[in-house]
């Protein structure tokens, strides 16, 4: 029995020697299931931050302590009277935030008048207007005219600190300037000196700049009296520029106010 023709081919290639000339099969090695190449996600934009709420709007105690009267202001008849009157008052943002009410202090028949802005750190921390490196520079002021602090009274625009020792807003001066009008009520001196832009603003109602309208009398009617008022740099102005023509130009105008006094003493 002969041998299947293919068969009797290859073992005749064999004899031939030409066997190993024919490719042995390619091995196909197996595929391998992989993950796919990621895909590039859009970039997600992170969602714009929610703007921030407005500050909500103070709101000032309703009963008379936290919100003296009106009535009870007119109706003290003393510095003491009316110091009591108003010590708690949180009728503005400034007095939830403060240390001490500072009520101003002095003669209470004083005939010159000091009046700055507001209290700072160390005023705050003592309850006394102008007790730091400005109150001291106010004290050799008043002791150049001849006069002591016990002589004069000293009081200012707000009686509670602002946060940083910032300027009181509009607002702020408003809620605390029935108390001053009532100070100077009750004291009735013969000159008011404003010490810097804040109480010539707040008290006179002049906002010119105050190198501008330092050593020029003005006039402010309180009480229905009428009072000449001498507007000069705030001390604490005084020590920032401290110059030979600055501190002339507050002698001058203290000289000028303490002046006024004696002639109306005189008359």
């Amino acid at each position: 029995m002969t041998d299947h023709p293919l068969q009797a081919w290859r073992d005749t290639l064999e004899e031939l020697g030409v066997m190993g000339l024919v490719r042995e099969p390619v091995q196909v090695a197996p595929v391998v299931a992989t993950d796919p190449p990621p895909t590039r996600q859009p970039a997600v934009r992170p969602a714009p931050a929610p703007a921030p709420r407005p500050a909500a709007a103070y709101a000032p105690p309703t009963d008379p302590i936290g919100c003296p009267t009106a009535q009870a202001v007119a109706g003290a008849t003393s510095l003491q009277e009316l110091q009591l009157a108003i010590q708690g008052c949180l009728a503005c943002p400034l007095g939830p935030g403060r240390l001490k009410f500072v009520f101003g202090e002095g003669d209470p028949l004083a005939r010159l008048m000091f009046v700055g802005e507001g209290p700072g750190r160390d005023e705050d921390l003592q309850g006394r207007p102008f007790v730091g490196k400005a109150g001291e520079l106010l004290d050799k002021m008043i002791g150049a005219i001849g006069l002591k602090r016990e002589d004069v009274y000293i009081g200012n625009i707000v009686k509670c600190r602002p946060p940083d020792n910032r300027t009181p807003t509009p607002e702020e001066a408003r809620a605390c300037l029935g108390y001053l009008h009532r100070q100077i009520e009750l004291i009735r001196p013969t000159v008011i000196v404003t010490l810097g832009a804040t109480p010539l603003r707040e008290l006179v109602g002049v906002s010119e700049g105050i190198t501008r309208v330092r050593g020029q009398w003005k006039r402010v009617v309180v009480g229905n009296r009428e009072i000449p008022v001498m507007p000069t740099f705030h001390p604490a102005y005084v020590l920032r520029q401290y110059t030979q023509d600055v501190r002339r130009a507050v002698w001058e105008d203290l000289k000028a106010a303490k002046e006024w006094v004696d002639k109306a003493q005189e008359g």
